[in-house]
């Protein structure tokens, strides 16, 4: 699932062609993704205009001049595929949609923006600007990573009470909002903190460092344009980069490569989900 660098990527990607831009036209091809579409999704989206682009966790919201916000969720495999003449970088013409190719929107850039979601894991909404932190996808996330109200004072007192593994306490969107698997692996591998080792028993030192870690971390992945596995691509159809930087994620038994450790990268299952670690320095 993309994590808080590949929507950021997707985000800023889709800025030039959707901020202050109208959606001349909008094409929803079937009725539901993950959940069903907004009645009438196409109609309220046609003859707005995009007054800001941002990022919620690992939410795309488009504020729409009707005073509605378009809520995305890239889900498992979606993709927001740009193709259009507003930007030397994209393709010159629009090829027909496929099969997986579920919305398309027309932009006065002019650009055609294509969700693409092979796995329909994925999903849209409508929901008032106002108030829209209190809609339920986005009411319970926690602070973002990359913002002032995430600091060790609120990690110290988020973490203190939790019984579970960091590395799931990490996980928990209420905690943090935006985190996910590869960047918690590789927090975790800076910081030297052991995936397994219960959150309530991190130290007041180690949390210190876990701050600038996660900050770096995403900070970094963010600049190379998240990282591509499987599914995930740029707004403009380029992967991403900073798979070629992991330390430990997918990279079980091989060495660890922290200067003078010798331990090898170890994979264990918590929570139906791979953690990769140096048992050697991650303690």
């Amino acid at each position: 699932m993309p994590e808080l660098p590949e929507v950021e990527t997707v985000m800023r990607g889709l800025a030039p062609v959707m901020e202050g831009q109208q959606i001349t036209k909008a094409e929803v091809r079937r009725a539901d993704l993950r959940w069903p579409f907004p009645e009438n999704m196409a109609a309220r989206l046609q003859g707005q205009t995009v007054l800001r682009l941002r990022r919620r966790s690992k939410y795309i919201l488009a504020d729409l001049s009707s005073g509605e916000t378009l809520i995305i969720h890239l889900g498992m495999s979606g993709r927001m595929l740009i193709e259009g003449r507003g930007t030397a970088n994209f393709h010159s013409d629009h090829t027909p949609a496929g099969k997986h190719d579920h919305v398309i929107l027309q932009t006065s850039a002019p650009a055609c923006i294509t969700f693409n979601d092979a796995r329909r894991f994925g999903a849209m909404d409508l929901a008032p600007t106002e108030g829209l932190n209190g809609h339920w996808l986005i009411e319970k996330l926690g602070p973002e990573p990359l913002g002032n109200r995430f600091d060790s004072a609120y990690l110290a007192d988020a973490l203190k009470a939790r019984n579970t593994p960091i590395k799931a306490a990490l996980l928990d969107q209420r905690v943090v909002a935006g985190l996910g698997n590869i960047y918690v692996c590789e927090v975790l591998h800076r910081t030297g903190i052991s995936p397994r080792r219960k959150a309530k028993n991190i130290s007041r030192h180690k949390i210190e460092t876990l701050l600038p870690a996660i900050r770096d971390v995403l900070s970094e992945a963010i600049e190379a344009g998240g990282s591509s596995l499987r599914d995930y691509r740029q707004a403009d159809g380029e992967l991403g980069y900073f798979q070629h930087k992991f330390a430990v994620y997918d990279r079980a038994d091989k060495p660890c490569p922290k200067p003078e450790c010798g331990g090898t990268i170890k994979r264990i299952v918590q929570s139906g989900r791979s953690s990769f670690y140096c048992a050697t320095c991650q303690r």
